[in-house]
């Protein structure tokens, strides 16, 4: 019998890790993770700290930013209005869920 032991986090807004954490985790580069900081795609936690810190939350933004890199072959720009119209279709979905 074989056990498998594994550890698990909550990805919200309980956590914080480092930019090179994020990028360990997602597969991205420290540019590229720099620009989606810059295009205001992944926040900081405080924008004044430094070093700063982002939630864990923002892990599963970085791994989409990658695979929409990879799958779409998508430049840091493409990457970032990506990220935010998809975004902006969560946000009118939420809207239109809390309408009905």
């Amino acid at each position: 019998m074989n056990i498998v032991v594994s550890e698990s986090i909550r990805l919200d807004e309980s956590g914080e890790c480092s930019i090179e954490h994020l990028a360990e985790l997602s597969g991205l580069s420290l540019d590229e993770l720099s620009d989606l900081v810059e295009s205001g795609v992944i926040e900081p936690v405080d924008e004044s700290a430094k070093p700063a810190s982002f939630y864990l939350r923002h892990v599963v933004t970085a791994k989409i930013a990658r695979r929409l890199r990879d799958d779409f072959e998508l430049d840091r720009h493409g990457v970032a209005i990506a990220l935010t119209l998809l975004d902006r279709i969560e946000n009118l979905e939420r809207e239109l869920r809390a309408r009905r």
